[in-house]
């Protein structure tokens, strides 16, 4: 299904926690709303499912309302399936009771057959006959998303599916999890606090902060092009570096002269800012610009270095591994930017 949200504003007892929010997210697609807690991200999806009444605002599937003005499509038509956090399981039955509980629309055979189906799907067909109690945080996770997959809905809702995993596993289990979505064309929106997920499971993202829905995009634009100051602190690691405009298409920093990545609005001679990601920053040993090792992070196949630069201004730098320096030590670098992204002004709510 095609899911359209169009001015879209929740909250509770009158008091909107998400206003403004328009997205598209395509048939099959999936898309994740990402930011941080307390920000709105699972009462947009409850409202998303039916569970919550919206505030202003259209909800649209496939260009037909589920929501808006004396709209209000309940639940259990929407075709709409829903993961949740604790994964709901019902602990008196097995893994196949639990899948086919949602089939009883259907004949015994038929929905004993579709459990079976969707149990292999999620690579689960040989504990059918196990309880939850008997399995994994990971393969509860799994049962559940199966069951949510069993009746075959239109687009499936996971609401932190994996927040109650260690995080080597929450990452496994989310390719694990888009590959399963994958297999059956269903659709599915994510809600999420980690980037790790939202950039290992979605197609498109949304950045929800500040009562909006700052920027909905692919990972690779929310990180190479956002559209506020906020995605760009949020999602991500960088800094940002003073810089004077130079003229609509270029500004100077003292790493040197550089084109923006769009027309800049604000006069020759104005401060902005640009971002700086820490992959921006090349550790050069030729380079004739120095910096000085004020923090470094060893992350296995690279450190992040915290480099402080000659007027005090703070860069970072993802270097190979093997380029061991000490904090103190000064070393060359030197900028290879694909994106020079400057902010001119404040953050504004981004539109879908």
């Amino acid at each position: 299904m095609r899911l359209e949200l169009d001015g879209v504003a929740v909250g509770y007892r009158g008091r909107k926690v998400v206003q403004d929010a328009s997205l598209v997210l395509q048939e099959g697609e999936i898309g994740c709303l990402l930011g941080p807690s307390g920000a709105g991200k699972t009462t947009l999806l409850r409202a998303i499912a039916g569970f919550e009444p919206l505030l202003a605002g259209r909800i649209l599937c496939n260009g037909q309302p589920l929501a808006g003005a004396d709209v209000h499509l309940p639940p259990e038509r929407r075709q709409i399936g829903m993961v949740f956090q604790d994964h709901a399981l019902l602990p008196h039955l097995d893994v196949l009771g639990n899948v086919r509980f949602g089939l009883f629309r259907h004949s015994r055979a038929k929905a004993e057959a579709r459990a079976r189906e969707v149990l292999e799907l999620v690579g689960l067909g040989e504990f059918s006959a196990r309880h939850p109690h008997e399995l994994s945080g990971g393969q509860q996770q799994r049962v559940a998303l199966a069951r949510a997959l069993a009746p075959q809905p239109r687009l499936v809702l996971l609401d932190e599916p994996f927040s109650s995993l260690d995080p080597e596993l929450r990452e496994r289990l989310a390719v694990e999890v888009r590959d399963a979505l994958k297999a059956t064309g269903v659709g599915a929106l994510l809600v999420t606090h980690s980037q790790a997920e939202a950039f290992a499971m979605a197609d498109r993202i949304g950045v929800i902060g500040r009562g909006h829905l700052q920027q909905w995009a692919s990972p690779y634009d929310l990180y190479h092009r956002p559209a506020c100051r906020f995605v760009a602190g949020f999602v991500g690691e960088g800094v940002m570096l003073p810089a004077r405009v130079v003229d609509e298409r270029h500004v100077s920093t003292e790493l040197g002269v550089l084109a923006a990545d769009r027309q800049l609005a604000s006069p020759a001679g104005s401060q902005v800012d640009m971002l700086l990601r820490p992959d921006d920053v090349v550790h050069d040993d030729d380079a004739t610009l120095k910096a000085v090792i004020v923090r470094r992070h060893f992350r296995g196949a690279d450190f992040l270095y915290t480099l402080r630069l000659e007027s005090g201004h703070i860069v970072q730098a993802l270097v190979p591994s093997h380029h061991d320096h000490a904090v103190g030590h000064a070393i060359g670098i030197r900028l290879d930017l694909e994106h020079v992204v400057v902010f001119e002004g404040p953050c504004e709510p981004a539109g879908p």
